[in-house]
C-alpha cells in the first residue's frame, strides 16, 4: 500500500473546512476495520485512510505547518500502513473503570505478543508488537499497542479468495477469540493485501 506524502495532505485551512465530512467518512471506514476480541480488547486495523486521518488530526491539533514537522508526522505514521503482505493494527485494552484497568494491565504483561490472526485453517500468525518503542514496564503493560501480522503468500491468496479470517488472544489473564470476522470487515482487510 502506498505511503503518504505531503502532497496527500490538506492544508490546515482546507482540512478545517472539510473536516466534518471527512471525519464522518473515516469513522464509517474505521468501523469496518474494528474487531472486538472478548469484552475488553479490540483491534483497529490501520490503512492509508486511517493514517491520513490521524496525520491530519495531529497537524490540526498541534497547529503544525512547517515542512520538517510535517515530514516528522509522516515518518511517525507511515509505518502503520500495511505493506501488501501484512496487516497492521492498533491493539487497545479497554476498561471504563480506572481501578479495574490498572489491575488488568498489571496481570496482562506480555499480552501484546499473544494476539493472533488466522486465515482459513492455517496456523496462527502471532503479532509482532511495538516495533517503534517499548510500551510495557516492570509493573504493567500499556493499554495501547501497535501490532503487525506477517502473512504468507498462500494466506494472502486465501484471504483474497474469500476464506474466513479470525482474530484471537491467548494470554493467561485474557483468552478470547472472534468468530470469523464479518464479511464487511473481511472485505476491508483484504483491500490491504497486494
Amino acid at each position: 500500500m502506498q505511503k503518504l506524502t505531503r502532497q496527500d495532505l490538506l492544508s490546515l485551512e482546507d482540512y478545517t473546512e472539510h473536516r466534518s465530512d471527512f471525519r464522518t467518512k473515516i469513522m464509517a471506514h474505521k468501523k469496518a476495520r474494528r474487531v472486538q476480541v472478548g469484552p475488553n480488547a479490540a483491534l483497529y486495523f490501520e490503512d492509508r485512510k486511517t493514517m491520513l486521518y490521524q496525520i491530519q488530526e495531529m497537524l490540526r491539533v498541534e497547529r503544525i505547518f512547517e515542512p520538517d514537522a510535517i515530514e516528522e508526522e509522516l515518518s511517525t505514521y507511515n509505518p502503520l500502513i500495511p505493506d501488501g503482505g501484512n496487516w497492521k493494527a492498533t491493539f487497545m485494552i479497554e476498561f471504563e473503570d480506572e481501578g479495574e484497568r490498572k489491575v488488568a494491565l498489571e496481570s496482562m504483561k506480555g499480552i501484546e505478543s499473544r494476539v493472533w490472526v488466522k486465515v482459513a485453517d492455517h496456523e496462527h500468525v502471532w503479532a509482532i508488537a511495538d516495533e517503534d518503542m517499548e510500551r510495557e514496564n516492570n509493573e504493567k503493560t500499556s493499554s495501547v499497542h501497535f501490532l503487525r501480522f506477517e502473512l504468507s503468500p498462500e494466506m494472502v491468496t486465501l484471504a483474497k479468495a474469500g476464506e474466513p479470517i479470525a482474530v484471537g488472544i491467548e494470554h493467561e489473564a485474557y483468552c478470547h477469540q472472534s468468530d470469523p470476522v464479518p464479511e464487511t470487515i473481511r472485505h476491508s482487510l483484504v483491500q490491504d493485501l497486494a
